[in-house]
């Protein structure tokens, strides 16, 4: 993973040492709130429903023990126990005092992380594939060019005050596990010969108007690609509105201006850039970062762990988790696995200080030291010897960590909802529990097979429940909570925004609809193994919409 040099170091502390003196002029009065705002977002700190909330940047999901055990310390010390894992594959800390701050991002620093620009109108963490390194469906390992990005974009003196935040995706799988056309901008890495260059997917995104980016371009070569994301973003903050700021993302631009005069915006500006704007990178630089990132040495296995059959065997336990838990891995003999933090009637995406201390000792003693953060709010170990399963699902099971449900029924992404945030309408955690408690059968859980559950609080999606399989909207109905759901998102490669059912349903009816939804799918499918949304893609969502208001 890429390493702090001087100047990195030297501009975390100096603005810990700033933010640290505006903290102050904010508890002594002599900073109001409306002022000291936007100084704290530009440092990852929110107001939310009850306390302060810190946001911590975890670039591209990339941690490794030292970092994972400093939030837990963090965790321990300054919050109540746990952490909460985002979708941005960032951390948040939701209790946290705000004189304590200060002291936090300074600790943070120790281990070569910060909280800046996780929050405010601006560039905000570079996602990317959690296996992203390990997987053999990929033709590189994206994250050096997260790693590209993140530099270019930290502290960008024309991008710091943009219409309004801005995300952005890369990936270089077939299969788009980084979402990337529900982003500002989503990147796919393309081959085109011997040359590496990229699919450029611009305007996609959630909230209010959801809509599924358009690809403006399908060749940038990676020399180039800084110089074409800087005139994306420069006609994005010259023509972006700032007038209005549910209408201020660029996926209302590209709507608005049309797909083809867009592109035509952005290679207009690209071609106008001068011999002294230009960031085209030499290939020794592009060496320099990839170095960093470069595969860990696994020794040769065989292809079959027989340590692994006979624990699978012995203990149905390990085999389910086995099943539905790993990834294969493009060396044989190794996978990545899952760890869920959505174990049923928890909270999803938290984890305790001493589960994130486990995760450390496991990522030491079996996986290479590399810790992933997904955008669906798990944990990944991409480095893992299949002899050394047994032992390690072990320890997972003490820990409370070995829940065998990832891509399942259970796996849900769910926003905090009315529980913390002071812009949600209802409620998402109890909702997201008493689904998982209807489906708390393993073994049904498997039968069902993939299907994905996304809950919002609001219409701001925090839970991306618009590109859920099943998505689930909280909504106020003269102080009271319903719930909207909608059928058929997706956020792989072939993203879609889902329909809206029909009218919403108090919470409690929520759950027996979700039921009959899953009953109805099982008596449609045509075998097994055909998923929920393959099945609503083949025969449309008239059964599925009757089934949800089957009680009326």
């Amino acid at each position: 993973m890429y390493r702090y040099d001087e100047f990195d170091a030297a501009l975390v502390r100096e603005r810990v040492a700033q933010f640290r003196g505006q903290v102050t002029r904010r508890l002594d009065g002599t900073l109001l709130e409306d002022e000291f705002k936007p100084l704290r977002l530009q440092n990852g700190v929110y107001l939310q429903l009850h306390a302060y909330m810190l946001r911590v940047a975890i670039p591209y999901g990339q941690l490794d023990p030292a970092k994972i055990r400093r939030l837990a310390d963090i965790a321990e010390r300054y919050d109540r126990g746990y952490g909460h894992f985002t979708t941005r594959q960032n951390i948040q800390f939701n209790w946290v005092s705000l004189k304590d701050i200060p002291d936090i991002l300074d600790t943070l620093a120790d281990v070569e992380m910060h909280a800046i620009q996780t929050s405010g109108n601006c560039i905000r963490n570079v996602t990317s594939d959690h296996f992203a390194g390990a997987t053999a469906d990929e033709i590189m390992d994206p994250r050096p060019w997260c790693e590209l990005i993140r530099q270019w974009s930290t502290f960008h003196p024309e991008f710091a005050f943009l219409p309004r935040k801005f995300k952005i995706a890369v990936t270089a799988a077939d299969h788009d596990r980084a979402a990337i056309r529900v982003h500002d901008i989503g990147l796919h890495m393309r081959r085109r010969g011997n040359e590496i260059g990229f699919e450029v997917h611009v305007g996609g995104g959630q909230g209010r108007t959801p809509i599924i980016a358009t690809q403006i371009a399908n060749f940038i070569p990676e020399s180039q690609i800084l110089d074409y994301l800087e005139a994306v973003m420069r006609v994005y903050n010259r023509f972006g509105r700032r007038d209005n700021k549910y209408k201020a993302r660029i996926k209302i631009l590209v709507s608005e201006a049309g797909p083809d005069a867009f592109r035509q915006l952005v290679d207009a500006e690209f071609a106008a850039q001068g011999p002294t704007e230009t960031l085209a990178l030499p290939q020794a630089e592009i060496d320099r970062v990839e170095a960093y990132f470069r595969a860990p040495y696994l020794p040769a296995r065989t292809s079959a762990s027989a340590a692994l059959a006979l624990a699978r065997t012995a203990d149905p336990g390990l085999d389910q988790w086995a099943r539905t838990n790993l990834h294969p891995h493009k060396q044989a003999g190794y996978t990545s696995l899952t760890i869920s933090l959505k174990p049923v009637g928890g909270l999803a995406g938290d984890a305790t200080s001493a589960q994130m201390r486990a995760i450390a000792d496991l990522a030491e003693q079996f996986g290479q030291d590399d810790i992933r953060v997904t955008h669906t709010q798990n944990i990944v170990l991409p480095h893992i010897a299949e002899d050394d399963l047994p032992a390690l699902y072990s320890r997972l099971v003490e820990v409370g960590l070995a829940t065998a449900n990832e891509g399942l029924i259970t796996d849900m992404i769910v926003c905090p909802g009315l529980d913390y945030c002071n812009l949600a309408n209802a409620r998402s955690i109890p909702v997201g529990q008493d689904i998982q408690n209807a489906f708390a059968d393993p073994a049904e859980q498997e039968d069902i097979g993939r299907l994905h559950i996304n809950i919002s609080g609001c219409i701001n999606a925090c839970g991306h429940h618009h590109v859920g399989h099943i998505g689930i909207l909280g909504v106020d109905r003269k102080g009271e909570e319903f719930y909207q759901i909608s059928l058929g998102g997706r956020a792989d490669e072939k993203a879609a925004i889902g329909e809206i059912a029909g009218r919403a349903l108090p919470h409690e009816e929520v759950p027996g609809a979700i039921r009959r939804l899953v009953a109805t799918y099982r008596a449609l499918r045509t075998h097994p193994e055909e998923s929920f949304i393959e099945t609503l893609d083949r025969i449309g969502h008239d059964p599925f919409k009757e089934a949800i208001y089957a009680a009326d």
